[in-house]
């Protein structure tokens, strides 16, 4: 009888071990030493026990495990932080999950302690030695627990697909502007030192066990939101690596899995099952000095996505039909940002405009009357319930200017970016000044005799240059339409007309160090329509003046935009707000509407039609 207790004790304890070196796959215990010392407390020997004999079994790998019903009682391990049922936990007191854990709450691992400065926590003498535990065992109590939370929670909005922007960047070899340079994007401001290299957390989509694991994944290049990841152990082999956006709720920083318990498991490809013995041993190499996204990353993603005007709000915006002039709008979506404005007479919301919650096209209520601008008074007598004039706080404010002493005057030339035909720089005029720095332009040559087609810009709009600016920068310059004495001479204009340039210190010369590069591709608003995002790429660049293509259209169809434009993002952006991007023209799906026509025409309208991208 002694002998077959023996027996049974020695093949017990063969059995914990064999169970354990499974542990690594639960957490980042993969990082950790094996805890040979024994623990001081009172739990360190004894065994554990049994689960109920009436939990279903599952069989994997030959090996026999069950799941919890969660009718005996949850616990959570004091070492790992793991959850399952409290009657599968080891010892009496059913502090700890597994004999590992009991014996690793009193020893020190100096190896956890590599997590812990990975996120930015300072080691403590009892630095956590991450979950070890039968691979299993622990699998199958927490998925009955993930269960139970997903069934009270509802499910994330699903992210816009569509076109493939990892392919196609590695297809052409290309680089993507990186999210630093959209400051008005969610994140612009706190992307910080996210580059390749770093490390992050992420479902692991290799593995065949019955619930969402996690492996370690490396950035292997970045676009934007975007980044190409390769699991740990893929080393050189890029036949795995796929794209993912890292903004998505699934992706986390190094050590996430370990603080909540979730599984962090392997790929099962046998191309690196054979090549790695050790993962513990492996992580902790590949772990060593790598950077890792901030902990709180993921709060950071969810608050810069939170966007204070709201459905319903009344502003000012400019008028599509007569640019010369502003009505009053309504709110009737928010998506990343951009707004889909209805005009207030309106009847079947049909008559909207797009724009950024950040673009110099929407003021507050009180805004023209309150610089001389031109407003069409609306004839709705009757607000609709919820509607609330938008606090003027949430407006983007200008630069206070000087206008007392050396200022514009009218009739003073310039040029200027036509916002009828955004591809063009052009010989313009000073209309009209207004209060605050605001000038009413008009393009020579093709105004109308009323006014109706003059346009508004502020004194430090980066669309205006003083006269000679698309000369010293190569640039092509808009003649007036007409004129005949080709090449355009400023000089000559100016003593035909009777006119004077612009003193040229009355313009904008800030240039940020912006970061983008020419060639660099991103998601921008196509302005003649400007309810469509679509694939385009930076083409050149002139101090802070960007010239974007349209992907898949012709050179005339490129738009001059400022490199701090809110109508510009990275790649990735239309991915993780739900807006819709439209694909280059020659991937298309759908043709052109046959009322369409890549005829370049000026429109009274400010959304032309210049082209679709469906």
């Amino acid at each position: 009888m002694e002998n077959a207790r023996d027996l049974a004790e020695h093949g017990a304890r063969s059995e914990r071990k064999r169970r354990d070196s499974f542990g690594m796959f639960d957490g980042y215990d993969s990082c950790s030493e094996d805890s040979s010392s024994s623990s001081s407390s009172e739990e360190s020997d004894e065994e554990v026990p049994a689960l109920p004999a009436n939990l279903p079994i599952i069989k994997t790998n030959g090996q026999v495990y069950t799941y919890p019903d969660g009718k005996a009682g949850m616990a959570t391990c004091e070492m790992c932080g793991m959850v399952g049922v409290r009657d599968a936990f080891y010892s009496k007191t059913k502090r700890f999950c597994s004999v590992s854990c009991s014996r690793s709450y009193s020893s020190n691992s100096k190896k956890a302690s590599i997590l812990a400065r990975l996120q930015g926590k300072p080691p403590t003498k009892k630095a956590k030695v991450l979950q070890k535990q039968p691979l299993m065992a622990k699998l199958a109590a927490y998925a009955q627990y993930q269960a139970n939370q997903q069934s009270q929670v509802k499910k994330a909005a699903v992210p816009v697909e569509g076109f493939d922007w990892g392919r196609y960047i590695v297809g052409g070899d290309m680089v993507g502007a990186p999210v630093s340079c959209f400051k008005h994007v969610p994140m612009g401001t706190s992307w910080g030192d996210i580059t390749e290299g770093v490390r992050i957390e992420v479902p692991n989509s290799d593995s065949s066990l019955p619930m969402k694991v996690y492996w370690i994944a490396s950035v292997i290049k970045l676009a934007g939101f975007k980044a190409l990841l390769r699991y740990e152990g893929f080393e050189g082999d890029s036949g795995q690596d796929f794209w993912c956006n890292l903004c998505v709720p699934d992706i986390r920083p190094v050590g996430w899995c370990a603080s909540v318990g979730k599984p962090l498991v392997p790929p099962e490809c046998k191309a690196i099952q054979h090549k790695v013995t050790n993962w513990k041993a492996f992580l902790v190499k590949r772990l060593i000095g790598s950077k890792t996204l901030p902990s709180d990353f993921c709060t950071k993603v969810q608050e810069s996505m939170q966007f204070p005007f709201k459905k319903l709000m009344r502003v000012e915006v400019v008028d599509k039909t007569h640019l010369c002039r502003t009505r009053v709008a309504l709110v009737e979506q928010v998506i990343g940002g951009r707004l889909r404005l209805v005009y207030e007479e309106s009847e079947d919301g049909s008559d909207d405009f797009w724009c950024h919650m950040h673009s110099p096209l929407i003021h507050s209520i009180g805004w023209s009357r309150s610089i001389g601008h031109r407003f069409k008074r609306s004839d709705v007598s009757k607000r609709l319930d919820g509607q609330v004039d938008a606090p003027g706080q949430l407006f983007v404010k200008v630069k206070d200017v000087d206008q007392s002493g050396e200022w514009f005057k009218d009739g003073m030339k310039l040029e200027a970016i036509d916002p009828l035909n955004l591809s063009a720089i052009c010989v313009a005029t000073v209309r009209k000044v207004l209060a605050d720095g605001y000038l009413m332009i008009g393009i020579d040559g093709s105004e109308a005799a009323d006014g109706s087609d003059w346009f508004c810009y502020h004194s430090t709009s980066p669309s205006i240059f003083p006269a000679g600016f698309c000369e010293i920068n190569s640039i092509e310059l808009t003649p007036p339409r007409g004129y005949t004495k080709l090449p355009f001479k400023w000089f000559d204009y100016l003593r035909e007309n009777g006119s004077v340039a612009a003193p040229v210190k009355l313009f904008n010369k800030d240039v940020p160090n912006h970061g983008f590069r020419s060639g660099m591709k991103l998601e921008a608003v196509d302005l003649m329509e400007p309810r469509l995002v679509c694939v385009a790429t930076v083409t050149r660049i002139v101090h802070r003046l960007l010239r974007i293509h349209f992907d898949g259209w012709e050179d005339e169809y490129d738009q001059w935009v400022d490199c701090e434009s809110p109508d510009l993002y990275p790649v990735g952006w239309c991915q993780l707000t739900g807006y819709q991007l439209q694909p280059p023209a020659a991937q298309a799906s759908r043709e052109r509407p046959p009322s369409v026509t890549k005829q370049k025409k000026k429109s009274q309208q400010y959304k032309g039609q210049k082209k679709s991208c469906y």
